[in-house]
């Protein structure tokens, strides 16, 4: 080999090394951030305008929104610190569950590409926002956006009776939370074909599973009101107004906890009830011990075994 080469290996192994230090103290997001950039793979993908290209960085920034939302959900449990290793063990269990190939009623999720041909009595088509559906990548020329605007035409006619479409008004991307604006493609649809569902002013919904203090304080003056297409301004209206043809119903605050929602330190959760949880399913609680903020339950569940998790985190319906 000569010098360059070896350089370039040596500068590679070092790379490598590197990572597996932050491996040993830092949790798994913010080592496949550090990943992503420190090997300049994202700006690589983003020279590929092509589909598949397009494809490969979109499955990259759910990578990291999935890691980051696991990081959330490991504060629940207790030793847990969201290590590489144990998302991997997470993942591993979601892809067995995903081997469960049962006739009962359950929602199907699949690609636009792999619904073609197929036909469902209620379709549910998500992330209806500019910059994601159509795709950032995908506005450079009119041929890329009318591929979009087939691929969107595709989803909808999948529905036999009835199709959704949702969009949120802010959304993480990258692991940062950033406003979203409504599809281009939902103000071409025909108003008479559309029940716009707009949350109340007041009811923001934002930050799922994520803490204020991690990204700072979201500004709600940026959170948009979506006008109806028709151009007039939506009315809020309460659940015993007289509902007009474009309804507008207000959303639960994401804030209230559910009567029968094990997640404060307080909780009168005792052995022998029988809970469900949001990640692991069904289990039987076996013991509760500490107090206060230190109060654990130890869980076994019918997926992913015996587990330690924190009241004040754990998301738990009791159940019976």
């Amino acid at each position: 080999l000569n010098a360059g080469t070896r350089n370039k290996l040596q500068d590679f192994v070092t790379m490598i090394k590197s990572f597996q230090i932050i491996n040993e103290n830092q949790d798994a997001f913010y080592l496949a951030e550090h990943v992503s950039k420190k090997t300049g793979l994202i700006q690589e993908l983003k020279k590929d305008a092509t589909p598949e290209g397009i494809a490969r960085i979109e499955n990259i920034e759910e990578l990291l929104n999935g890691i980051k939302d696991f990081i959330e959900g490991q504060k629940e449990i207790d030793g847990a610190r969201g290590a590489l290793s144990e998302f991997m063990e997470d993942v591993a269990l979601a892809t067995d569950l995903d081997k469960d190939t049962g006739d009962d009623d359950r929602v199907a999720l699949m690609t636009i590409h792999l619904a073609k041909g197929l036909e469902f009595p209620y379709v549910f088509i998500v992330g209806m926002e500019e910059d994601l559906f159509p795709s950032a990548m995908s506005m450079n020329t009119r041929s890329e956006l009318e591929e979009e605007r087939r691929l969107f035409y595709v989803a909808l006619t999948r529905a036999e009776h009835q199709a959704y479409l949702t969009y949120a008004q802010s959304r993480y991307r990258w692991g940062k939370l950033v406003d979203s604006e409504p599809s281009r493609f939902i103000e071409e649809i025909t108003d008479s074909f559309l029940e716009y569902l707009t949350p109340e002013e007041t009811s923001y919904r934002y930050k799922p599973m994520i803490d204020s203090d991690i990204f700072g304080d979201v500004d709600k003056s940026k959170l948009r009101q979506v006008k109806p297409a028709s151009g007039t301004p939506p009315k809020w209206i309460t659940d015993n107004d007289p509902k007009p043809d474009m309804n507008i119903r207000r959303l639960k605050p994401v804030t209230g906890p559910s009567k029968s929602t094990s997640n404060l330190p307080d909780s009168k959760l005792i052995a022998g009830n029988v809970v469900m949880h949001e990640r692991f399913g069904k289990g039987e609680v076996l013991n509760i011990e500490g107090v206060g903020g230190d109060k654990k339950a130890e869980i076994k569940f019918e997926v992913g075994g015996i587990k330690k998790l924190l009241l004040r985190f754990a998301k738990l319906d009791v159940l019976e």
